[in-house]
């Protein structure tokens, strides 16, 4: 079972784009999760959630950040939400798998996961959420797994040692962003199992 490869510990892939890298003043652009599941002796990757969120209050959003993540904020097919809204919805969903699998928590899954942990954290703080199901302080990043398992810590340079497809135009995007470092998650923790 999932819960006894990893402490009890639901695994939960997150990205987050910004804008900025100051989680107190920078808005979240972005957030997506991919679920793990458990099958057939291996973890996989599950569903991908992903919502489009509305900058917060006062937030800064800088041009840079735009540019790097080709977010257009004003396009109309955009459906943004609050972050509570998005939280509420995802962290629901989190807990539901946590229920399934009879595990105690969940655990951020990230790459560079301290990054994406900060933003949630300030928004969780922001938003005024008394209660998250991860962790909270342990994440599993893939860049130090990646660095282990390849020597690289790069996701497009993991994902080429990895013989994981990896497609630069589609990068930077949260839902991509997650379903990819799930991938690797996977095959890295499968590996070293077998």
């Amino acid at each position: 079972m999932l819960k006894n490869r990893f402490r009890k510990y639901l695994p939960v892939v997150v990205d987050i784009e910004t804008g900025g890298f100051d989680p107190k003043k920078n808005a979240i652009l972005e957030i997506a999760i991919t679920l793990i599941e458990f099958e057939n002796g291996n973890i996989i990757p599950g569903e991908t959630i992903r919502h489009h969120i509305a900058p917060f209050q006062d937030s800064i959003v800088e041009k840079e950040s735009l540019e790097f993540t080709k977010i257009k904020l004003d396009h109309p097919l955009r459906n943004a939400i609050n972050e509570i809204e998005a939280l509420d919805d995802l962290f629901k969903i989190i807990n539901k798998t946590k229920n399934k699998y009879e595990c105690s928590r969940a655990i951020l899954v990230g790459h560079n996961a301290h990054f994406d942990k900060s933003f949630l954290d300030a928004a969780v703080e922001r938003n005024n959420i008394k209660k998250t199901p991860f962790h909270k302080f342990s994440v599993i990043d893939t860049v130090s797994l990646g660095a282990l398992a390849t020597g690289q810590t790069v996701l497009a340079r993991i994902c080429d040692e990895l013989s994981i497809e990896y497609d630069n135009n589609e990068a930077h995007s949260a839902a991509y962003d997650t379903k990819v470092t799930a991938e690797v998650f996977c095959k890295i923790v499968n590996d070293f199992d077998n």
